[in-house]
């Protein structure tokens, strides 16, 4: 879609969190690995507390990345308890990820354990102490480009760490549901739109939609021999706020946006957001690459707000399906022209951009059929790009400290999403061109 140059956003201050926080921890001290054992009688209590009030023990896998925070913080609002695993790997600036840790801290979620799900005793610990009553799983080496790069991390942390999971849920509970993340990647090379969930999938374009490909035989194969219950959600191009950085969208702001900060201000839960004070706000001329097919036509994303994708993903985990497959999208592709001006209207700045031909492992079209979600999950996508975008803004705007366009300013839904989520005290009024915080 776009290529960017090597320039990675300024550094973030970050939180540290223990292994596991306690529901009666307080603010998390300095990060440091926990006995297993301590992490065992952090999580019988927690299901001593889920089963006296009959709510529901959700293990989120990845939930300090982009889908997993989100979900678990949704799960929370709904009232499950919620058990978060996540092993804060480098693929991206792991501050962020941290930060994500915080925010559900913030949010009243104090169990986050810091191990890996190729772990199997980990896993065993965790589903038998904590009574795990649903499982979804969300970690996953992620990128369509990096997976050229590092078939093996993919293979490890897609294909192994799913089996290992599948065998630790057979082990300990074989009734437990499992929703997984799949991945519109594994349409491929397909021609046929809108992408269907009962098309071939036999020719993915990259070693990502592989592995994804891979996840939804491996299913298959343990539901029919150990009546395993799993669930397939084939995501379609993800954005939202606090995103992976490796995101076309996230990665053209930050190519718009160059941040010479001070020393970041001490982390503190009030302030998660880490207010930085950059000397230029905005890079202007950097060029960026944008990626046309061979006769000159624009790529199209289906492009898919995140909070769109997280009500798919809950509702999956409520059906506890045998075995099925969902596509979650938007059903609108967009011209990635149409991003870029999303973006540009946003920052009031113009993209300086230049034309190449795709790139191996790309494809030139997205495009969910959603039709079997909404049947059986009600799935209903409600977030248009520009929505989206706006809202990414206006939480990238605070983040990194980002002056946007003179009238670019939020409704008091978006306000109060960046509040109720992401702690940001947005007033709807202005003071020069920056927002002015409450």
């Amino acid at each position: 879609m776009l290529r960017y140059a090597s320039f990675i956003a300024a550094a973030l201050a970050g939180a540290l969190l223990t292994r596991c926080l306690s529901p009666s921890s307080p603010a998390p001290p300095e990060f440091a690995s926990e006995p297993l054992a301590r992490v065992s009688s952090r999580l019988r209590a927690l299901a001593q507390h889920a089963s006296s009030h009959r709510r529901r023990v959700v293990l989120v896998t990845g939930a300090a990345g982009f889908v997993g925070f989100h979900t678990a913080l949704q799960l929370h609002a709904e009232g499950d308890a919620v058990v978060g695993l996540d092993n804060f790997n480098s693929y991206y600036d792991v501050r962020l990820k941290r930060l994500r840790a915080a925010l559900l801290h913030r949010a009243g979620m104090r169990t986050l354990v810091e191990g890996d799900v190729c772990d199997a005793e980990l896993l065993r610990t965790i589903l038998r102490e904590g009574r795990v009553s649903h499982v979804i799983h969300l970690a996953a080496q992620a990128g369509v480009r990096y997976s050229l790069k590092k078939p093996l991390a993919y293979v490890e942390a897609n294909v192994r760490c799913f089996v290992t999971l599948l065998e630790a849920v057979h082990a300990v509970n074989n009734s437990v549901p499992i929703a997984y993340a799949s991945s519109s990647s594994v349409y491929g090379l397909n021609t046929l739109v809108p992408f269907s969930e009962t098309h071939r999938v036999d020719q993915q374009a990259s070693l990502y939609g592989a592995t994804k490909k891979s996840n939804e035989n491996i299913a298959h194969v343990y539901h029919h021999l150990h009546k395993l219950k799993l669930t397939g959600l084939r995501f379609f191009t993800v954005y939202g706020p606090i995103g992976r950085p490796d995101m076309a969208y996230f990665g053209f702001t930050q190519e718009r946006t160059l941040h010479a900060p001070r020393s970041p201000p001490p982390f503190a839960l009030h302030a998660p957001h880490l207010r930085l004070m950059p000397s230029q706000a905005i890079l202007a001329g950097r060029r960026i690459t944008e990626f046309r097919k061979d006769n000159g036509d624009e790529l199209q994303r289906d492009f898919t707000y995140i909070s769109d994708i997280v009500d798919g993903v809950i509702a999956a985990s409520r059906l506890a399906a045998p075995l099925e497959i969902f596509n979650l999208g938007n059903t609108r592709p967009e011209k990635v022209s149409t991003l870029v001006k999303c973006i540009e209207a946003g920052l009031g700045r113009k993209a300086n951009s230049t034309r190449a031909p795709i790139t191996a492992g790309d494809v030139p079209l997205t495009f969910a059929d959603v039709s079997h979600a909404r049947k059986l999950l009600r799935y209903e996508p409600k977030v248009t790009l520009e929505a989206g975008i706006r809202r990414f803004l206006l939480w990238y705007s605070d983040y990194y400290q980002v002056d946007l366009a003179r009238d670019f300013m939020p409704s008091r839904k978006e306000a109060h999403e960046l509040k109720v989520k992401y702690n940001i005290n947005v007033n709807r009024r202005r003071r020069g061109r920056q927002l002015e915080y409450a």
